[in-house]
């Protein structure tokens, strides 16, 4: 069995966290508060975690903060670490040829500091050159030695929408895993992408935090997702209760993961960053030292009441 083979049939019906980034104010790291987060999130019952993805700031982070990050996570998790890469916001490619070079470059490096498959960001300079997302795929792949996963990502996360077209060529790489789903709201994408990776076997990963319950009933089997970054738990309960038929305790959970995720995933779209943290302060993960995120959108104060009532108000319900 290949590795990609391999990593298709551990992900099959997993959750996993795209697990944030403690920071404080000025974007430093906080390497301790780090080392407790990743022992709460690896003791639920998870897949893995994606690392360096846009809820970690992975493309802001520097080199080495990113290879800090890794290696945290890889001595507390046992399952698979898919690593995010792209282009670091440090780097200024002019040329897609550049771009490409460091999105391979941070391939590699995930590589050398133990992730078991790559996520790759969409990039800019592709300008919808369908030919030159797959020999991007490829490379990364090649260089890296990993199993990918493509990243149909949103627009308001820097990302376009990868055609259906392009979604069944991917899938036809022997190193293609499968593809990741991030479309925010556009419930017909999300639909027809979820159609065309079906027919090749591989993953198909939904990252629709505001559409987690019917990704899965379009046909999505696994889950890599920022609204996990704080409610693991919840957010397994509806992947588990879809994958084993019952009903009753899906409609139950989706109905309550998708009133957090009305409180968390809202405009600003990247102000979701800052609102997971605090949920991961409620949740007891992060000290509030180390919930910042300063590369998102400034919220006014009542925002952070309205994450805190929803999780309130969802902890006095029976589960």
């Amino acid at each position: 069995m290949s590795a990609t083979e391999n990593l298709v049939r551990r992900l099959r019906g997993a959750v996993l966290p795209a697990v944030a980034t403690p920071m404080d104010p000025r974007g430093v790291v906080d390497l301790d508060a780090l080392r407790g987060y990743a022992q709460r999130i690896a003791a639920e019952r998870i897949g893995g975690v994606a690392v360096w993805a846009h809820t970690g700031r992975g493309l802001h982070l520097s080199e080495p903060d990113r290879q800090q990050v890794l290696s945290i996570w890889r001595e507390a998790v046992e399952g698979s670490i898919v690593a995010g890469v792209g282009v670091p916001r440090s780097v200024r490619p002019t040329t897609l040829r550049e771009a490409v070079f460091a999105t391979v470059t941070m391939a590699v490096r995930a590589a050398e500091g133990g992730a078991d498959a790559v996520m790759v960001y969409p990039l800019a300079q592709l300008d919808g050159d369908d030919d030159e997302a797959l020999r991007l795929h490829e490379s990364v792949a090649a260089e890296s030695g990993l199993p990918v996963l493509g990243f149909f990502l949103h627009g308001e996360a820097g990302g376009y929408p990868y055609p259906p077209s392009l979604i069944r060529r991917l899938l036809n790489l022997p190193s293609a895993a499968g593809i990741k789903l991030a479309t925010l709201d556009r419930a017909m994408a999300c639909q027809d992408a979820i159609r065309a990776a079906e027919e090749s076997g591989k993953l198909v990963v939904t990252g629709e935090d505001r559409m987690f319950g019917p990704s899965l009933m379009w046909g999505a089997d696994s889950a890599l997702v920022g609204i996990a970054a704080a409610r693991v738990g919840l957010t397994s309960a509806v992947l588990d209760a879809w994958r084993a038929g019952d009903h009753g305790a899906f409609v139950r959970a989706s109905g309550r993961l998708d009133r957090f995720a009305e409180a968390t995933f809202l405009a600003p779209i990247e102000g979701y960053v800052q609102r997971m943290l605090w949920a991961a302060v409620w949740e007891g993960l992060l000290p509030e030292s180390a919930a910042f995120d300063p590369y998102g959108p400034g919220l006014a104060a009542g925002e952070r009441l309205v994450v805190v009532d929803c999780l309130e108000g969802l902890a006095k319900e029976p589960d």
